[in-house]
């Protein structure tokens, strides 16, 4: 049986331009259920090692973007105080594509249109690999938190509320 070749993205690219092994899980999706949680079930993948891209603005620092786990919610003080804000808002979702070049469900930390100040949940540093969206609905992509670190330039951050 012959393989699928699979779609590449501009996150797909660029792991492979910088020679980072990734495994791409695809999956069904649809507008209801375009969440990282539900990407973890389709693919059949602990909800722990599936992790949400979140992109925020802050007030003097820009865009800032934020990868936690599925199930976790974003702490937007605790990113604020990690990028230098003061105040940081979640960026408006439709300026979400026209800023990094993704669409809602479909949103990679890895490639966007311009390297932003990203910020891991620390917990990604307790896993060998995590999963992020490969940059399209129904695509993820798993590697090593330290590759994740070094493609996006990220650092690691206790950003995620002890609620929820």
């Amino acid at each position: 049986m012959k393989k699928r070749k699979i779609q590449k993205t501009n996150a797909i690219r660029l792991l492979e331009k910088e020679k980072i092994n990734y495994n791409v899980y695809e999956y069904a999706w649809n507008e209801d259920h375009s969440d990282a949680k539900t990407a973890a079930t389709s693919i059949d993948m602990p909800i722990d090692r599936v992790y949400k891209t979140l992109v925020t603005v802050g007030d003097k620092k820009g865009t800032i973007v934020a990868c936690i786990p599925a199930e976790k919610e974003l702490d937007l003080k605790a990113l604020a105080k990690v990028s230098g804000n003061k105040k940081v808002d979640m960026l408006p979702m439709k300026d979400l594509e026209k800023t990094t070049g993704y669409i809602r469900g479909g949103c990679s930390p890895i490639g966007m249109k311009k390297n932003f100040p990203t910020y891991v949940a620390t917990s990604a540093e307790l896993t060998d690999k995590i999963i992020v969206s490969a940059g399209k609905r129904g695509m993820q992509i798993e590697l090593t938190p330290t590759d994740l670190l070094h493609v996006t330039n990220a650092k690691t951050a206790d950003i995620t509320a002890n609620h929820g």
